[in-house]
């Protein structure tokens, strides 16, 4: 499916975003390994986490889901039954990671695939620390999926500094060591998304400028009750969207507010968004609240390479937001953006040309000459089958004067399946 994207005059509304992907993942795949039954209300009925539970239900976990209410009744550890088929996770990187570690520590013979562009993912990242806990995995060609994991005796426990800031690597080898003999400790040197640790309340101990979080088979898993937020890496769209059309104001309402997810929001307001936070309720894991976002002048920034493991998944959608800022814009170490459902920055670098940006395209990064408010060139821009270029195209396409086309527009549904809605509703 391609979509038609013309130049708007306003983009005004309340919005509510669809549910963080992240969490929704967690909560699906830690209910099913406690025991008793989890009730997880406001599930995202994106593409990924829907593969999640599919796969769940393969491996003899009973999911209930309605309305977006999942309830899942635990089997515990030790409950887990042999897949008759392969666990297909689709397009899922969180899938296909936490659950090699779930699965390679409780020993399950199984096969997981994925499509074409999951399949063209290293996953030696994982295979290494869970070789080395004991586990029997391997991929095709050494590194890709299809992923086999074989039955293997209880693995060990490890302690593994992070060699890469990676949230799915970090969970997947936290996972094993629920099952392992002895604790498994991971150490962090570059903080990155914490889903993991909140979710199943695993101790966190500092380490001089580094955490370590430990896991291990005593380690007591809590059933998951609670609303799923929205998620923060949607939002970010809108955020920048907002930010740089000249008639904005937009609110979205119970965003997660994780600060482990949330450096976008706070590259932008370096910027000069105009941004306005209301803070909610929450849950008992998971900070939400309110955004408001409104038109604004942004000026360039240089982001710290630090930051990159805390918005890898919102860079797209920040370089589009730098061609409007007045100045020259860098981002450098995040040659991981080359290795996710595209090469996000090949894919970008050939979207803001076609837009007729000023840029200069990276190893690990890119060089935006932003100008300011300005109308970009329409064009037919390529989605590459990846949601956040999809996405990160149309809100460049909805600033220029003429007609765009996004080509095979429909991968919005990776995370966002109502993203052409939500614009329709704020375009008028």
């Amino acid at each position: 499916m391609n979509q038609i994207v013309n130049g708007t005059r306003q983009l005004r509304g309340s919005l509510t975003l669809p549910p963080d992907k992240s969490i929704s993942h967690r909560a699906a795949m830690f209910a099913a390994i406690a025991e008793g039954e989890s009730v997880i209300h406001n599930y995202s009925d994106a593409a990924d986490p829907q593969s999640t539970l599919v796969c769940l239900n393969q491996l003899g976990v009973p999911v209930e889901q309605q309305n977006g209410t999942v309830r899942i009744s635990g089997v515990g550890r030790d409950g887990l039954q042999v897949p008759a088929d392969d666990l297909d996770c689709g397009n899922s990187g969180t899938t296909m990671r936490l659950l090699s570690g779930i699965l390679a520590g409780a020993g399950i013979k199984s096969r997981l695939i994925g499509d074409e562009s999951l399949s063209s993912r290293t996953m030696q990242r994982i295979i290494t620390p869970l070789t080395q806990m004991g586990a029997s995995i391997k991929g095709q060609n050494g590194d890709y999926a299809p992923l086999e994991i074989d039955h293997s005796d209880k693995l060990r426990g490890i302690r593994y500094p992070l060699p890469i800031a990676s949230a799915q690597l970090k969970s997947a080898v936290l996972l094993a060591g629920l099952f392992a003999e002895g604790d498994t400790e991971v150490i962090e040197s570059v903080p990155s998304r914490d889903h993991t640790e909140r979710l199943l309340q695993l101790p966190v101990e500092n380490y001089g400028s580094s955490v370590i979080i430990k896991s291990n088979r005593s380690q007591h898993l809590p059933t998951q009750n609670y609303n799923v937020p929205g998620d923060f890496s949607a939002a970010a769209f809108w955020i920048a969207a907002g930010s740089i059309h000249p008639n904005a104001e937009i609110l979205m309402k119970n965003v997660g507010l994780n600060p482990s997810r949330t450096a976008a929001l706070k590259i932008l307001q370096e910027m000069g968004a105009d941004i306005e936070i209301e803070p909610g309720t929450g849950n008992a894991m998971e900070p939400m609240g309110d955004v408001i976002v409104r038109s604004s002048q942004l000026r360039a920034v240089k982001l710290d390479p630090a930051l990159i493991p805390n918005c890898i998944d919102e860079l797209p959608i920040l370089m589009v937001a730098m061609c409007f800022a007045e100045g020259r814009s860098e981002i450098s170490g995040a040659e991981e953006l080359r290795h996710k459902e595209t090469d996000r920055l090949a894919a970008m670098a050939n979207v803001l040309r076609i837009a007729g940006e000023k840029f200069e395209e990276k190893t690990d990064g890119i060089i935006i000459q932003g100008t300011g408010s300005h109308q970009p060139g329409a064009g037919e821009f390529q989605s590459e089958h990846d949601h956040r270029i999809a996405m990160s195209a149309a809100v460049l396409a909805m600033m220029s004067v003429g007609k765009s086309e996004i080509i095979n527009a429909e991968a919005t549904a990776i995370s966002y399946p109502n993203f052409w809605d939500d614009l329709k509703l704020l375009t008028g």
